[in-house]
């Protein structure tokens, strides 16, 4: 069985990373759902909106994402979950999304992990040169790679 995923963010996150996972991966839209939390939103209501998602996506495993540790999304998930058949992790990012869905056939455990791997993996500056294997034209010398 595939491990349900709900993305609780402060709005409009949750929504906006769910559609673009789905962009991806159109065939998965019942096993994710996202809940976008507003800034006047209590966290009572927050709570039993998230208990309502989480029946809603009818799974025995569930791997909640949410965007700030210590924010009102991270500190309800962390009252709803129960640590064995649910897990937060927070920081949530397209990549770690990407990969949780790509793999959410794994146990738990190993989804947590690749969810800390794929969010950290993916973070890495980028440089603005031309890599060395592509040299720049001649004409192209006195361009700048930047806009003004």
């Amino acid at each position: 069985m595939n491990t349900g995923i709900l993305i609780i963010a402060h709005a409009p996150l949750a929504s906006a990373l769910r559609a673009s996972v789905l962009h991806v991966f159109p065939d998965v839209s019942s096993g994710i759902l996202a809940m976008d939390v507003p800034a006047n939103e209590s966290p009572e209501l927050t709570y039993s909106n998230v208990k309502v998602l989480m029946d809603q996506l009818n799974s025995t495993q569930i791997l909640v994402l949410t965007d700030v540790f210590g924010a009102t999304p991270c500190n309800v998930a962390q009252k709803v979950v129960d640590g064995l058949h649910s897990r937060i992790v927070a920081g949530v990012n397209l990549p770690m999304l990407l990969r949780t869905v790509n793999y959410r056939h794994e146990s738990l455990d190993v989804l947590v992990a690749r969810a800390l791997a794929g969010g950290t993996q993916s973070i890495m500056q980028v440089a603005v040169t031309a890599p060395q294997n592509q040299s720049r034209k001649p004409h192209d010398l006195n361009h700048h790679d930047h806009s003004q």
